[in-house]
C-alpha cells in the first residue's frame, strides 16, 4: 500500500533531552505546512466565482453558472466526510500534498484547455472534481492539530491556523489581477493561482509530519500531561471505519446539532462571497479591480475576526462556543441587511458592510469546526470534522451557489438576500440547543482550578 494511504510508523523514542527541543521545534514546522497548504487549496476552490462575470457576458445564465459551481460543493461535502474517514487511517504529510496537487491541476485545465468552459455540464463536471480533490485538504489538517496539540491549548492554535484560508481565498483577486496584467485573459484566474498551489504542496510534503510518534515522540498527552477524560492506551491505536462512522459519528447527537447548523452558516458565507463579484457589478456597479480587491477584503478580514471570536470564547466565556457562535450570528444579519439596504452609488458603505461580514462569519465556522474535533476521539477526529463539512457543502454551499443563483434569476438579488437572512435565523435556532452542554462542559474544566 503507497505511503499515504496508512498512518506513519512509530519510531524508536528520542532520548528524555531532546524532546522538548524537538517537540517545539516540529510543531513550528508542521504549523507552517499546515497553514500554508491548507491556504493553497483555497487558491484554486474559488476561482470559479471571480470568472462568472465573464461567462455571463458569453451568454450563460447566473442560474446556469450557480449549477456547475454547485458541483465544487457537492463533492467536497461528500469527499470531506468520506475522505475524512481515509484521512484517519492515512499518513496526513502526503494526502495533504496529494489533494493539493490534484486541485491545482483542475485549475490548469479550466483555464488553459479550450473545450473546459465551452458547456455547462463540462463545468459542472470539473468542478466536481476540484471539490472532491478540495476535500483531501480539511480533514488531513484536523488529525495533525489534534496530534500535535494538547486539548487546553488547541482553541488558540486551531484558531490561528484556520485563517489560512481567509489568506489563500483572499490572495485569489490581487493573483487574478496580477494574471490579467501580464497575460490579458481572464483565464488566469485558474492557472496563475494553480501554478503557487503547486508550489506549496511541495512545501507541505518539505514540512509536515503524521504523528509525533512516528519522528520519535511522546504523544501530546504525555508530553503536556494534559489528558482528555477517558483517554487510554486505546486512545492510540486505530480505529476501524466502522467504528468511527457508527459509534463517535453518527450516535453522536451534539454533533448532528452543530452540522445541521453549519448549512445555514455556510449558505451565508458561500451565499454572500460566491455571488460578491458578480453583485458588486450589477447592483452597485463596481469594476472589476474594485469587486477584486473587494473579494479580497472579505477574505482578510476573517483573520482577525476569527482570531477574536476564539479569543472571547475563551477568555470571557471559558470555551463556550455556542453564545459565542450566537452572538456573531446576530452581528452578521445586522452586516447583511446593510450589504444588501444600502443604495448603489455609496461604495464605501458597501465595502465597509462587506468586509464586516467577512470579518464575523469565519468566527461561527471556525467554532464550528472546533467543536466537532472536539467531540471525538483524536483518531476519529477527521470523519468528525467531515460530517459537519457535509452537511455545510452539501447543504448549505450547494444552496448558496444553485438556490440562489436561481433564485436572484427569476426574483431578483432582494429575492437572494431574503434566503440569507432567513439563513441567519435559522443559524441561530440550531446553535441554542448546544448551550446547556457548553455551559456544564466549562464547568467541568475549571471545576480543578476552584477545588
Amino acid at each position: 500500500m503507497i505511503a499515504f494511504m496508512k498512518p506513519a510508523a512509530h519510531v524508536p523514542r528520542l532520548p528524555e533531552g531532546q524532546v522538548n527541543s524537538s517537540y517545539s521545534r516540529m510543531r513550528w514546522q508542521i504549523f507552517m505546512g499546515i497553514f500554508f497548504g491548507y491556504a493553497g487549496f483555497y487558491l484554486v476552490r474559488l476561482n470559479f466565482n471571480l470568472a462568472m462575470p465573464y461567462l455571463i457576458e458569453q451568454g450563460y445564465s447566473r442560474g446556469s453558472l450557480g449549477f456547475a459551481l454547485s458541483g465544487v460543493s457537492i463533492a467536497y461535502g461528500l469527499s470531506k466526510f468520506l475522505m475524512g474517514n481515509v484521512s484517519d487511517r492515512s499518513n496526513a504529510r502526503f494526502f495533504l500534498a496529494l489533494g493539493l496537487t490534484l486541485s491545482a491541476v483542475v485549475a490548469f485545465v479550466l483555464g488553459l484547455v479550450p473545450w473546459a468552459t465551452s458547456s455547462i455540464a463540462v463545468m459542472f463536471v470539473l468542478c466536481f472534481f476540484n471539490g472532491w480533490f478540495q476535500g483531501m485538504g480539511w480533514p488531513p489538517c484536523g488529525r495533525i492539530m489534534v496530534h500535535w496539540w494538547s486539548q487546553k491549548e488547541r482553541g488558540s492554535i486551531v484558531s490561528i491556523w484556520n485563517v489560512a484560508h481567509n489568506v489563500g481565498g483572499g490572495l485569489i483577486g490581487p493573483l487574478f489581477l496580477l494574471g490579467l496584467a501580464w497575460f490579458n485573459d481572464w483565464h488566469s484566474a485558474f492557472y496563475v493561482p494553480g501554478a503557487v498551489a503547486l508550489g506549496l504542496a511541495g512545501f507541505a510534503i518539505l514540512t509536515i509530519r503524521d504523528t509525533p510518534q512516528s519522528v520519535g515522540l511522546p504523544p501530546i498527552e504525555e508530553y503536556k500531561n494534559d489528558y482528555p477524560e477517558g483517554y487510554s492506551e486505546k486512545n492510540e491505536k486505530e480505529f476501524s471505519a466502522k467504528e468511527i462512522f457508527v459509534e463517535y459519528v453518527l450516535k453522536n447527537k451534539l454533533l448532528w446539532w452543530i452540522a445541521v447548523a453549519n448549512i445555514f452558516v455556510y449558505m451565508i458565507r458561500y451565499g454572500v462571497l460566491d455571488w460578491a463579484p458578480t453583485y458588486l457589478k450589477e447592483a452597485k456597479h463596481f469594476s472589476v479591480d474594485k469587486s477584486s480587491w473587494a473579494y479580497f477584503l472579505y477574505e482578510w478580514a476573517g483573520i482577525p475576526g476569527t482570531i477574536l471570536c476564539g479569543w472571547i470564547s475563551d477568555r470571557f466565556f471559558a470555551g463556550r462556543r455556542g453564545i459565542v457562535n450566537i452572538l456573531f450570528m446576530i452581528l452578521v444579519t445586522v452586516a447583511v441587511l446593510v450589504y444588501w439596504m444600502n443604495p448603489a452609488g455609496h461604495p464605501a458603505v458597501d465595502m465597509a458592510a462587506l468586509i464586516a461580514v467577512g470579518f464575523l462569519i469565519y468566527g461561527p465556522v471556525m467554532l464550528i469546526g472546533l467543536q466537532a474535533l472536539e467531540l471525538a476521539p483524536k483518531k476519529a477526529a477527521g470523519t468528525a470534522a467531515g460530517f459537519t463539512g457535509l452537511f455545510g457543502y452539501l447543504g448549505g454551499s450547494v444552496a448558496a451557489n444553485a438556490v440562489v443563483g436561481y433564485t436572484v434569476d427569476w426574483f431578483g438579488w432582494d429575492g437572494g438576500f431574503s434566503l440569507l437572512i432567513v439563513s441567519c435565523g435559522l443559524a441561530i435556532l440550531c446553535i441554542l440547543p448546544t448551550l446547556r452542554h457548553d455551559a456544564e462542559a466549562a464547568k467541568r474544566r475549571q471545576a480543578p482550578a476552584t477545588a
